[in-house]
């Protein structure tokens, strides 16, 4: 597949997919169902989670941080929207490492309290899995392993 269909943007039915190693002439037909539709709906629903858990551990930190200032809470509040937003773009090739971003921005919200950094770390191994799952959907479509995939030729 080439770059500008990637993970989050659809496959090309005009490319083909070459299948097994490097040597392997063969190519298939494109799955009958979008397989990225269903990662682009993967995508949108880890980052509607995130934003909740987000959003619930705010009034956590407040009642247990006595110094949670407007701009701790201002941070918070802003990843908040981003995590939202990033459902907007979930089809642009470059959401996932934006998506990377994003949580290297959680993490990073250890200094407003550890519990918003334990959310992000906690995410962060959410989103390998999403990774993992993305490797395993290019795998599969390069090798005709998805449903109605059939060898060209």
């Amino acid at each position: 597949m080439n770059e500008a269909s990637g993970a989050t943007g659809g496959s090309n039915p005009a490319s083909g997919a070459t299948g097994g190693s490097k040597h392997d002439s063969t190519r298939f037909t494109p799955p009958t169902n979008d397989p990225w539709k269903s990662f682009r709906g993967i995508l949108s629903a880890t980052l509607i989670l995130e934003l909740i858990v987000v959003l619930l551990a705010l009034p956590v930190v407040f009642k247990l941080t006595h110094g949670l200032t407007a701009l701790k809470a201002t941070y918070v509040l802003v990843i908040a929207v981003l995590l939202f937003l990033g459902c907007m773009v979930v089809k642009r090739p470059w959401a996932l490492p934006a998506f990377c971003v994003l949580q290297l921005a959680l993490i990073a919200g250890w200094f407003v309290h550890p519990g918003i950094g334990l959310v992000g770390i906690v995410f962060a191994l959410v989103w390998g899995y999403v990774f993992y799952l993305e490797r395993d959907m290019r795998k599969r479509i390069a090798q005709g392993r998805l449903a109605g995939q059939e060898p060209i030729g």
